[in-house]
C-alpha cells in the first residue's frame, strides 16, 4: 500500500488522486438529487419535461466525463508505480503510454 503515498506531481499523492475521484462521485450525486429535486416540481405536462430533462441529462454527462479523465489519469499513474519498481528509467512506461498520459493531464486541465 506505499504506492498509494507515492507522489505523482507536486505534492499530489496517488491516495489524494484516488480520494478525490471518490469525493467528486459523492459530490455529483448529492448535487444531481437536489437538482432533481428542484426541477421535479416545475413539471407539470409533457411539454415542461422536454424541457427539463435534457438539463439533468446534460449535467449528468458532464459530471460523468469529468470522473472518467481522473479514472484515466489514476489508471496511468499506478501502471506508471508499478513499473517503476522494476524499472526505474523512463518511468518504466512506454512512450505511447507517456504521451496518453500526457493527453490525459492536458484535457483534464482544459476542462478544469
Amino acid at each position: 500500500m506505499s504506492n498509494l503515498d507515492s507522489n505523482i506531481f507536486g505534492k499530489k499523492k496517488f491516495s489524494d488522486l484516488l480520494k478525490e475521484i471518490y469525493d467528486n462521485q459523492k459530490k455529483k450525486e448529492q448535487q444531481i438529487t437536489a437538482l432533481i429535486g428542484e426541477l421535479k416540481p416545475l413539471i407539470n405536462d409533457i411539454g415542461d419535461a422536454t424541457l427539463i430533462v435534457p438539463l439533468i441529462k446534460e449535467y449528468m454527462e458532464l459530471g460523468i466525463k469529468n470522473d472518467e479523465q481522473l479514472v484515466k489519469m489514476a489508471t496511468i499513474v499506478q501502471r506508471a508505480i508499478a513499473s517503476n519498481k522494476s524499472e526505474e528509467e523512463g518511468f518504466g512506461m512506454t512512450e505511447e503510454e507517456k504521451a496518453q498520459l500526457l493527453n490525459e493531464v492536458k484535457n483534464f486541465n482544459s476542462k478544469g
